[in-house]
């Protein structure tokens, strides 16, 4: 994944792919039994200091890690026959960061702008068809916000 400089100017597409991966990293650090140190991962993926990143970084790894269990148990009706530990790895960050980005960072995003990112990163950084796995899921999710 490309590397790209954060800085006070960076439009929140531009931060998409560097917050989905953090949440792809702290993910691998849970597949392996690690701790997760989401300073050190935020603090590398935008080449400064943890206090110098964007919020909306360090906000998408820390409440992904924060309500992963009730966000993974949301998914997965909607997967028919698969479980969503079993989808790949980007996958799962793409869809951990909308979830995140509309129930919890931006009460005022519409769900179609967070299904537009998605679609993107998913065309972007996956399969050939697979944003429209990404696109019908989060149709199905994102129906309500959380209270």
């Amino acid at each position: 994944m490309e590397n790209e400089m954060v800085n006070e100017q960076m439009s929140r597409n531009a931060l998409q792919p560097l917050a989905m991966t953090a949440i792809y990293d702290a993910l691998t650090y849970l597949d392996m039994g690690e701790s997760v140190d989401v300073e050190a991962i935020v603090s590398s993926l935008c080449e400064r200091p943890y206090e110098e990143c964007d919020y909306f970084i360090k906000a998408s790894v820390v409440l992904t890690l924060k309500h992963l269990a009730e966000i993974k148990e949301i998914y997965t009706p909607h997967l028919r026959k698969w479980t969503f530990d079993r989808l790949p790895r980007l996958s799962q960050s793409i869809l951990l960061l909308s979830y995140v980005h509309y129930n919890f960072i931006d009460p005022e995003v519409n769900k179609g702008v967070v299904i537009d990112i998605a679609v993107r990163l998913a065309k972007k950084y996956l399969g050939e068809k697979d944003y429209k796995f990404v696109n019908g899921i989060l149709d199905n999710v994102l129906t309500e916000r959380l209270a």
